[in-house]
């Protein structure tokens, strides 16, 4: 028999070899998922949602309650996520910072803190409001001495309809709210697909037409824009005031399908007769466009957005699939003609996306699920989507159709809720003339040079 220098047979040499080896290489286990196992996606959500947690610290002394690093909306889509998890799965290990984040962060029961709101756009507050919204229809238990979750989705669609402008494009809302922020000059989906899906879900739930009308209005006027084409359904990113929104931004993001599709699946379930049928086409079209674009053959329907085959997905971009697919799952109830299209998609996203949570030994997971690995990021975006698609795999679990005030929806309404919040009425811009331009020009001009010849003396 052969042997080493030390005299160990080679068998035995290459066994040690082995042991050592294992000692070194990472466990790269992923999700243990069974899509047709209940405990199973429960499990995974379960540890995704975990995983998302570890990035959170608003719970923690000398925090603030549901505010993320370097961004205020992301809080408001974390914490929708995590009472669909609830929901789903029972689970209230969580609910404590659902609740004092989302109620820290409720400003004049609206969602304008002061602290944020001199910054916020149109689509970071409508996030906020549609996560009180999902508290309310899936009823998450209310704060005894907070604002009813109804009530705070009411107050941010009162104050966005406020901001409704006909003075540009014949109508919709800008971006952003203040006239200072850059962007203020575009009138974008998310935001108008937002307050949409908001005042869609507010009519249904309260029965008042006052909501479907907004929610008609909205869509209508998207529709007369580039923003939404009802023929092809394609769903364009922008459109800008300056050339009275005839251009279109047309980077394709899930979460703009989504959220049309999500509304306009909720006025199907308000509406009767030949507004069903309106409702029931732009479903149609949405799902088989939506479904194409992102759970492309190429990556065995796996979900995606276009920023990752390049690897330039940004934190807001890699949260839009998990946004995606709860309203995806939820319209496939409210919308049962379309589960047999929506959910093997997310049956198999799901599935990747397991078998994509392998990083850092513990489960982390990354931004593209259809390599089936870890692809090396990291972060509570990447966990979020997870958690959602894992989550949403569980539509079929129980009876999920979302509640209204006469199916056992037992939050408080109060309509006018936010009206009385004179920060939240934003404000409008003048037009800026060519002498506007050129005095600005002037102003820096001066105040370059005195900066200028300030660093100069201090030098001397």
């Amino acid at each position: 028999m052969l042997r080493t220098r030390q005299g160990w047979p080679c068998s035995r040499a290459l066994l040690f070899l082995l042991l050592l080896l294992s000692l070194c290489v990472p466990d790269v286990r992923a999700i243990d998922l069974n899509i047709d196992d209940e405990q199973s996606i429960k499990d995974a959500a379960s540890t995704a949602a975990y995983g998302m947690m570890t990035h959170y610290h608003g719970n923690e002394t000398g925090q603030i309650p549901g505010k993320l690093p370097d961004t205020w909306w992301e809080g408001g889509a974390m914490f929708m996520t995590l009472i669909q998890y609830w929901y789903f799965t029972g689970d209230t290990t969580y609910n404590d910072e659902v609740s004092v984040g989302m109620q820290w962060q409720s400003g004049d029961g609206d969602y304008m803190p002061t602290n944020w709101s001199t910054y916020l756009g149109n689509d970071d507050q409508v996030f906020w409001g549609l996560a009180a919204m999902t508290a309310a229809e899936l009823q998450y238990p209310e704060v005894d001495d907070g604002y009813s979750w109804l009530s705070l989705a009411q107050g941010v669609f009162n104050t966005q309809v406020d901001r409704w402008d006909s003075s540009t494009c014949d109508g919709g809302l800008r971006w952003q709210i203040y006239a200072y922020e850059a962007g203020y000059d575009m009138k974008n989906t998310i935001s108008n697909g937002g307050l949409f899906q908001l005042s869609a879900r507010l009519a249904r739930y309260t029965n008042n037409d006052t909501y479907a009308d907004w929610a008609e209005k909205i869509f209508d006027w998207a529709a007369s824009t580039p923003l939404i084409n009802n023929s092809t359904w394609n769903v364009a990113d922008s459109t800008n005031i300056e050339d009275d929104c005839t251009s279109q931004g047309n980077n394709q993001w899930s979460y703009n399908y989504g959220t049309i599709l999500s509304g306009a699946a909720y006025m199907y379930a308000y509406t009767n007769g030949t507004a069903k049928t309106k409702w029931q086409n732009a479903v149609n079209g949405l799902v088989n466009v939506t479904l194409d674009t992102f759970f492309p053959a190429k990556y065995d329907y796996v979900m995606s957005e276009i920023c990752e085959p390049n690897e330039v997905c940004n934190n807001n971009e890699i949260l839009f699939k998990g946004l995606t697919s709860a309203w995806l799952a939820f319209a496939s109830v409210l919308v049962p003609s379309t589960s047999s299209q929506i959910l093997p998609k997310l049956q198999s996203s799901a599935e990747a996306a397991a078998e994509a949570c392998t990083g850092n030994s513990n489960n982390t997971c990354g931004v593209r699920w259809y390599t089936r690995t870890w692809d090396g990021w990291s972060g509570l975006e990447e966990q979020m989507s997870a958690l959602s698609v894992f989550s949403s795999n569980l539509i079929t679990t129980k009876d999920s159709t979302p509640v209204t005030s006469t199916t056992g929806g037992n939050s408080t309404s109060n309509p006018a809720s936010g009206t009385n919040d004179k920060n939240a009425q934003g404000q409008t811009s003048p037009a800026v003339t060519t002498g506007d331009r050129a005095g600005a020009g002037v102003l820096t001009a001066v105040f370059a040079l005195g900066w200028l010849g300030m660093m100069i003396w201090l030098v001397i």
